[in-house]
């Protein structure tokens, strides 16, 4: 079995040749499994919030901006190439239901951050499964690009 790299909340891991990248607890936050088949090269980003307005940007991978950027500049560092390059994303629940319409719910704008972020960058989406009410653990494996995610009272995903 290969060796499993935990990704924890606001950051990211890359893996090569070998690995499952895991990540837990994606409520309305969004994991983004970023692949390079012919590198065998991949990315697990696990980001909270659409667009980083911090002061100072102490943590990149907190955002769906500076997050997805950063991620792109390190696996291209690594031989990685924007055309060959796929992402699959999941999470983006609706958690809470909080009164004041669209501004509560913090999943649906990281999945249209998301979506217009990588258009922007030229990223192919390949699969997704956002939205909902239930939160997710994902796991990707490197090598086949396979992502597999865990929901409690659900079947596992394949994507």
């Amino acid at each position: 079995m290969n060796d499993k790299i935990t990704v924890g909340i606001a950051d990211m891991k890359i893996a090569q040749g070998s690995g499952i990248l895991i990540t837990y607890a994606l409520g309305s936050c969004i994991g983004l499994c970023f692949h390079d088949p012919r590198l065998k090269l991949g990315a697990l980003l696990h980001i909270m919030l659409p667009l980083n307005m911090e002061t100072g940007r102490k943590n990149p991978m907190k955002y769906a901006d500076t997050g997805i950027r950063e991620t792109l500049r390190q696996l291209e560092a690594k031989g990685a190439s924007k055309s060959r390059m796929t992402v699959k994303i999941a999470g983006g629940a609706k958690m809470f239901e909080v009164n004041g319409g669209n501004l509560g719910n913090i999943g649906q704008r990281n999945i249209e951050s998301v979506h217009l972020i990588l258009r922007k960058e030229g990223i192919r989406l390949m699969a997704e499964d956002v939205g909902g009410t239930v939160a997710r653990t994902l796991l990707f494996d490197v090598v086949s690009g396979q992502g597999c995610i865990r929901s409690y009272g659900r079947q596992d995903v394949l994507f």
